[in-house]
């Protein structure tokens, strides 16, 4: 994928450890994760693959926590849209590693399916309203790396972790989970800025949110996902876009997300 978006924040190139072993770096307005399977930082894992011509500034990062021409284990995909995938193509030609995603997701992986376009009368603020010119909606052909993921949840280059179905926004999408520390790796199931408001997303403004209507191809069963995710009652919340989030931050607002959905069904 090779348009370049013309959006950004001010978060954009910062590289946090947000949790031990896993690092979280903003590319633009999105965020992408290199989880360590283990202490010493000899094996590691990509979650989500960054913006459109991403994928030297994904590689430089790697390379200052890992060392120059180390590469992951896999890459992991919570879904396929154009923010999550914008490097990969360039980076499995790098790292020739495979790539995991949901059987649902797969359709738009392999060049069979587009996503549908941005609904730009899906909400307010000016992101809305210019998302069919700024967001691209085609899908990738990655046929010869792509790999299902594990039938019985688990993520076998990351032990502790586990996947979870968290569809609507996608129709593959998934979210990822440690149990020992209750981290939840979130994907666009679930965001911490408002991705409506171009002011919020520019200063990258913490609060939590459903993912946009304008991308979202499935908002009851999106919200479905948010309540998967609430049960789930992690501590550290890490998501597809915004800051990273603690239960005493969001444990009230995704109460009331929830509360205020089941009100208004």
């Amino acid at each position: 994928m090779s348009k370049k978006i013309p959006v950004t924040s001010i978060k954009s190139g910062h590289l946090t450890e947000a949790a031990p072993g896993i690092y979280q770096y903003t590319n633009q307005v999105v965020n992408l994760f290199f989880v360590c399977a283990n202490a010493e930082k000899k094996s590691w894992v990509l979650i989500d693959a960054g913006m459109p011509e991403s994928a030297e500034q994904i590689i430089e990062q790697a390379e200052k926590l890992f060392g120059k021409g180390v590469r992951p284990e896999a890459i992991y995909l919570t879904h396929g849209h154009f923010d999550h995938v914008g490097g990969l193509e360039t980076l499995i030609k790098a790292w020739d590693v495979p790539v995991y995603a949901h059987p649902e997701e797969f359709p738009y992986l392999t060049g069979q399916l587009n996503y549908p376009e941005p609904d730009a009368k899906a909400g307010r603020g000016l992101v809305v309203k210019l998302s069919p010119l700024l967001f691209p909606h085609e899908g990738i052909d990655i046929t010869g790396a792509l790999q299902h993921l594990n039938k019985d949840h688990e993520v076998p280059h990351l032990p502790g972790w586990f996947w979870i179905h968290t569809p609507g926004h996608t129709p593959g999408h998934i979210s990822f989970f440690h149990h020992a520390s209750k981290t939840m790796i979130a994907g666009d199931a679930l965001i911490t800025v408002k991705q409506e408001s171009l002011y919020n997303v520019l200063m990258q403004k913490k609060e939590l949110d459903s993912p946009p209507d304008y991308l979202t191809q499935d908002k009851e069963l999106a919200m479905q996902s948010v309540n998967i995710i609430k049960d789930m009652k992690p501590k550290l919340l890490l998501t597809g876009h915004g800051m990273p989030m603690k239960d005493f931050e969001f444990d009230d607002q995704l109460t009331n997300m929830v509360s205020d959905h089941d009100r208004s069904s």
